[in-house]
């Protein structure tokens, strides 16, 4: 009885909470973008993951504070001097499309955050990052389509 009862106790605090805004969804992104990067974490772009290495390595490779670049008012970590060296050469090409949120966010309409390990894919020489490994499979079964979508919803999203 008492278990029952304080699992009802819990259930009507949780919905209280989250009616009142509360406790707010942490997929969301917390501000439109302005031209700017997803800095949600720390102000780093990509989360501190080196983002040429998602095109040399092939891998989520974390960068380091040794390797530090800002580019578009975030600071871009590296694994090497090597990787920075590549980026400051031309930075857009290997800075996350749709401001480092989530491309499959991007082609609904919605700034989610990235999983920059798990959720990442390269096509026709871009880097997309999504939420996760399981919306980043999604995103991989029709980058074509969910591309050509989130294009058309970025200017919007993109204020």
């Amino acid at each position: 009885m008492k278990t029952k009862l304080n699992a009802t106790i819990g259930a009507i605090i949780t919905a209280a909470a989250l009616s009142l805004g509360m406790v707010s969804a942490p997929a969301f992104a917390v501000k439109t973008t302005g031209g700017e990067f997803n800095t949600l974490y720390a102000g780093q772009g990509a989360k501190g993951y080196d983002v040429v290495a998602y095109f040399t390595n092939k891998k989520a490779t974390k960068g380091s504070d040794k390797f530090v670049h800002e580019f578009g008012g975030v600071k871009w970590l590296f694994a090497s001097q090597a990787h920075l060296d590549e980026f400051k050469k031309d930075p857009a090409k290997y800075t996350p499309q749709y401001g480092g949120f989530c491309a499959w966010g991007a082609s609904i309409g919605k700034l989610f955050d990235v999983d920059p390990e798990n959720g990442w894919h390269v096509a026709d020489g871009k880097l997309y990052l999504n939420f996760n490994a399981d919306v980043n499979k999604t995103f991989a079964g029709d980058v074509k389509g969910l591309v050509a979508k989130a294009n058309a919803q970025w200017p919007s999203l993109n204020k």
